[in-house]
């Protein structure tokens, strides 16, 4: 599984009211959550967000509540994975089981905003096509990548239920 998209950079600590801020969560609906996606971060982000885009972070990306809203908000945005030094444990789980692809990659700090890169989800590589820097990371295990392309737990207990 691939990705390539232009990068949205975001710094560390980026906590789950910047990714979706609590005043919009009287709904759970993915598209409503999108429009308001990183809003307070960069209130321009769910205006020129294309799909396939990706977000890069500093460390601890999703701290703070435990919402499974922010996984969703993003999702739903478009943005194909989260590239972050290291994610909050919770969003960790939550992202998956929404079915949002996230990396962890100590080399974020290379990386810009607007810049192309290309992501290898099997084998870890991450390439940053405007320079050819390459990254190696911690590859996602087949089993997660089933549950992401399944659409998320619930999805894929579906289908295997079936």
């Amino acid at each position: 599984m691939k990705a390539i998209g232009k990068t949205w950079k975001f710094g560390d600590d980026v906590d789950t009211d910047l990714i979706i801020p609590a005043r919009y969560l009287n709904t759970s609906e993915p598209s409503a959550l999108a429009k308001h996606c990183m809003e307070d971060a960069d209130p321009t982000f769910a205006g020129k967000v294309s799909p396939g885009d990706i977000i890069t972070a500093g460390k601890n990306f999703g701290c703070g509540s435990s919402r499974e809203h922010a996984p969703i908000a993003i999702k739903a945005a478009g943005v194909a994975c989260v590239i972050a030094k290291s994610f909050a444990r919770i969003f960790y789980r939550n992202a998956f089981n929404m079915g949002l692809l996230i990396l962890e990659c100590e080399h974020t700090d290379r990386f810009v905003s607007g810049s192309k890169i290309s992501v290898d989800f099997d084998s870890g590589e991450i390439l940053l096509t405007d320079s050819g820097e390459r990254f190696m990371t911690k590859p996602i295990p087949p089993f997660m990548q089933e549950l992401v392309q399944s659409g998320g737990l619930m999805e894929y207990i579906r289908k295997r239920i079936k």
